[in-house]
């Protein structure tokens, strides 16, 4: 079960919040909906959700499990046949509170909790199905890369041996272009010496 919270318990003791916990359990499957108080609410969350991720299991541990928990054998049978149905798709989040306000006698904070029967809206299944597919495609494109990985290796060897063969080709022109410029650079520097006197 979920860890117990720090602090105060929801009755006098450990045995009288268990107790309390399946009691609106129960009442929340039988009903969908419930009101209660934001405290109670929040505590109900998790033990209620995790009833129905046994639900979803349907195998017959679990539902002796939930038997344990909540003796009513005809809320169990509408947890497992009706609810567990409906949230097949859901991968958690089976329940939703919504704050009400205060209560008018003890000014206590009401919740409603109600379970979350629609199905996956159409936003979140295409948001799945984007995701499934945008991994598809990086598997393709990584076997893609192994593939032509050989091929690209061969043409950078390629490449690297034709600069080095032109290099040495265009060596003796330049050297040539070099020799034939050093003359006329010396006679040019001798004038301007000449015109500086």
């Amino acid at each position: 079960m979920p860890t117990p919270a720090k602090g105060p318990r929801l009755g006098g003791g450990a045995a009288h919040e268990r107790l309390m916990l399946a009691n609106l359990s129960a009442a929340l499957f039988e009903h969908k909906r419930i009101t209660t108080t934001v405290t109670k609410a929040k505590r109900l969350k998790p033990y209620a959700e995790r009833l129905v991720t046994f639900a979803k299991r349907g195998d017959l541990a679990s539902r002796r499990r939930v038997l344990g928990l909540i003796s009513n054998k005809g809320v169990v049978h509408e947890l497992f046949t009706d609810i567990a149905q409906a949230v097949e798709n859901r991968d958690g989040g089976y329940t939703r509170i919504t704050k009400i306000g205060n209560r008018k006698g003890d000014n206590a904070p009401m919740a409603v909790i109600e379970l979350v029967l629609e199905p996956v809206s159409a936003k979140q299944a295409v948001v799945a199905e984007a995701t499934s597919a945008a991994k598809r495609d990086a598997d393709k494109s990584d076997a893609e890369k192994a593939e032509a990985a050989p091929v690209a290796e061969t043409e950078v060897a390629e490449t690297e041996e034709a600069p080095a063969a032109e290099a040495a080709e265009t060596a003796p022109a330049a050297e040539a272009e070099a020799a034939e410029e050093a003359p006329a650079a010396e006679e040019a520097a001798a004038e301007s010496e000449k015109d500086a006197k």
